[in-house]
């Protein structure tokens, strides 16, 4: 906390320079001319006084409270996709401004979450964060439409708001290309029975790759179940009950890639010396602890997270325009994460 008893002119004076460069530097002025040594004298001097700027007298002047809203939903209670908080909430902290956090449901009706919505605007967020779980089509509630916003790991049915999403059809393309290296020409795909984008994206790479490397991705077995390590089992029994089973399966998720594993070792089949499996979500509790470690593609929520912040308070400050950017949805990359479940097919 800073020292209550400090004002800006102590710091001027122990730094050497006017107010107004010590306003400039502390308040991140971008048009300010002031050189690097400058800024470090100013910022150093601020940290031994224990000055810190009085948020009351700067949300008098800029009508700024320095506090973002973030609309959770469900995944507060989400490990691998919390990882979207702990993105938006070191970004915003690194900007100056704080993040204050509303928990709701996917399933939760409009008005319900429009009055979550309210929740923030009552206590004069700058701006609004929307997160939801999973990469899906939601609707609004209308009033996040009056302050600056930002989708994180969606879009609006309406199509009028800055999103970020993860590239689903790269992130298929990166899992399949990692059995297509390996050398297998005999490849299944586990799909989800979900009608979200990533089903319909996922698939849609899959078989595209497959064409591309000359084989016929029209035929290639695809079963489709539940997006659970049950659904993952249930599926994987059928595609690897074939007489012509794969060598190598691409996984909707890493909870079903576990269902995988199971199949595979109750049919008597080794992974990967009989059977290559590659996930998509890096699950850290499942993909990095499973025997072996699976290969699988990361989402980027951290990344998805610390872009929505900084494109929102750039917006709060009036350095962007959101509007511009809302007619195309930002597409962040799904990095292939190597680990110990590819090898070349046997024989």
């Amino acid at each position: 906390m800073g020292n209550r008893n400090i004002g800006i002119k102590d710091v001027a004076v122990a730094a050497g320079v006017s107010v107004t460069t010590v306003s400039h530097v502390l308040n991140d002025v971008s048009y300010a001319r002031v050189s690097p040594e400058t800024r470090d004298k100013v910022r150093t001097a601020a940290e031994e006084l224990g000055y810190g700027p009085n948020r009351l007298a700067q949300a008098l002047r800029t009508q700024r409270t320095g506090m973002l809203g973030l609309v959770s939903e469900d995944i507060a209670t989400t490990p691998h996709a919390g990882r979207i908080i702990l993105g938006a909430d070191e970004a915003a902290k690194a900007r100056g401004y704080n993040l204050m956090i509303i928990n709701t449901s996917g399933s939760a009706s409009l008005p319900s979450r429009q009055a979550d919505v309210e929740a923030l605007l009552e206590r004069r967020v700058d701006g609004i964060l929307y997160a939801t779980m999973y990469h899906r089509t939601v609707e609004l509630p209308a009033n996040l439409a009056t302050v600056p916003s930002v989708l994180v790991d969606s879009v609006s049915t309406a199509g009028n708001i800055t999103s970020v999403i993860p590239d689903e059809e790269g992130g298929a393309r990166a899992a399949v290309g990692a059995l297509l290296e390996a050398g297998h020409t005999r490849i299944g795909f586990l799909n989800n029975t979900d009608d979200v984008p990533a089903t319909r994206q996922r698939l849609r790479a899959f078989r595209a790759m497959l064409d591309e490397a000359g084989l016929d991705g029209g035929a290639a077995p695809v079963a489709s179940a539940v997006s659970e390590v049950h659904g993952g089992y249930e599926a994987a029994c059928r595609i690897l009950s074939r007489a012509d089973r794969p060598t190598g399966l691409f996984c909707y998720n890493d909870r079903m890639a576990m269902g995988a594993y199971r199949a595979a070792a109750e049919l008597g089949l080794r992974i990967p010396g009989d059977l290559s499996v590659v996930g998509f979500d890096d699950q850290e509790l499942i993909a990095a602890n499973a025997s072996p470690g699976l290969t699988t593609v990361a989402l980027p929520h951290y990344e998805m997270g610390a872009w929505a912040t900084e494109h929102l308070i750039d917006a709060v400050e009036g350095k962007t325009d959101l509007s511009l950017m809302a007619l195309h949805p930002t597409i962040l990359g799904c990095p292939l994460v190597r680990r110990d479940s590819v090898a070349a097919p046997q024989g």
